[in-house]
């Protein structure tokens, strides 16, 4: 049992019930649904039938889940959408529907366990007007905040057609969970799961770099953002980002931002890293104040012992150790 509360801001969940949406609208072989193999099995799969990956029950059944908090004392986890669900490429009145079902979905799971998970909602956001719409009926569903790609289509984050949201999470207190997706560069890395292991973290940096020179934490600073997988690349690459803003103003700094160094109190990152070393060189650059625990439980290639590895860090004082395991998690979900 944890000597600690924890809270994992990085969990993912999708319904036991995903229907074959081509079916439904007759278009995209992109659209995921489920096929149940055995009482606590199933396979996602392309509309096309083609296979995607085999699951378990932890990616959907709330009483499993409890049972894994409970064995790694996991307080409380907050839900979000597996991305490649996000469905940003469909009609927006598709998506707009499809998300209402996901959402009213992690708000009863939400209502059922209280004190046990808070959901994080997903949008439309090809569409800004019914993405907005959807926010606030995520706020009426006490929906903490909600999770979005790193990229929305052709547009990254500090497009200035996202404003409206930005604002509109910010007068609603609503927090932003920024999840790496459709990762950048796929066709040059069909082998060794590249994709997910040089992709991603690129596609963090590029969400990271995107809202620092896009003056977005400038024009929305009540936003509460946070970033997947420790901030990607985005910390290592730092000193390269910062000497370029000064020796390439003229491209790097075109909306009059402040040196990049400057931002990193202005967002949150998670603390999944996978090494002891690389999390010691976020928390020197970040400090505790900015890191959450988190976990990209069920899968694979997250922290399964979910922030085992803090705990037992010999070189982190109690009052750090306190903030990345779970308060710094309140202060960006905005719970008490």
């Amino acid at each position: 049992m944890s000597k600690f509360p924890k809270i994992d801001v990085h969990a993912h969940i999708l319904p036991a019930q995903m229907p074959n949406l081509k079916t439904k609208y007759g278009y995209g072989d992109d659209f995921i649904y489920l096929e149940h193999t055995g009482p606590a099995t199933a396979d996602m799969k392309k509309a096309n039938g083609q296979f995607f990956r085999s699951i378990d029950s932890l990616c959907w059944d709330p009483d499993a889940i409890i049972e894994h908090m409970d064995k790694h004392g996991v307080e409380l986890m907050a839900l979000s959408i597996v991305p490649v669900l996000f469905y940003y490429w469909a009609k927006p009145e598709h998506t707009l529907e499809w998300a209402q079902y996901y959402n009213n979905h992690v708000a009863e799971i939400q209502n059922k366990y209280p004190g046990r998970f808070v959901g994080l909602g997903t949008l439309p956001m090809q569409n800004i007007e019914l993405a907005c719409q959807e926010l606030k009926r995520c706020k009426e569903l006490n929906l903490p905040g909600i999770e979005i790609g790193s990229h929305i289509e052709d547009k990254n984050l500090d497009d200035p057609s996202f404003y409206p949201l930005y604002q509109l999470a910010s007068d609603l207190g609503m927090c932003i969970f920024v999840h790496p997706w459709d990762m950048m560069g796929q066709e040059k890395m069909p082998k060794y799961f590249l994709p997910w292991l040089i992709g991603m973290p690129a596609e963090t940096s590029l969400a990271i770099c995107s809202m620092i020179f896009g003056g977005i934490f400038d024009k929305f600073p009540n936003l509460r953002v946070l970033f997947a997988h420790g901030g990607g690349c985005f910390p290592q690459t730092l000193g390269r980002i910062s000497h370029a803003y000064h020796a390439r103003p003229d491209l790097c700094n075109i909306h009059q931002v402040h040196d990049p160094r400057t931002y990193i109190d202005k967002f949150y990152i998670d603390s999944l890293v996978h090494d002891e070393a690389t999390f010691d060189f976020i928390l020197q650059q970040f400090g505790a104040d900015r890191i959450a625990m988190g976990s990209d439980f069920p899968f694979p290639l997250g922290d399964l012992e979910h922030g085992k590895f803090i705990e037992e860090h010999e070189n982190m004082s109690l009052e750090e150790k306190q903030k990345v395991l779970y308060l710094t998690a309140k202060k960006w979900l905005g719970i008490e």
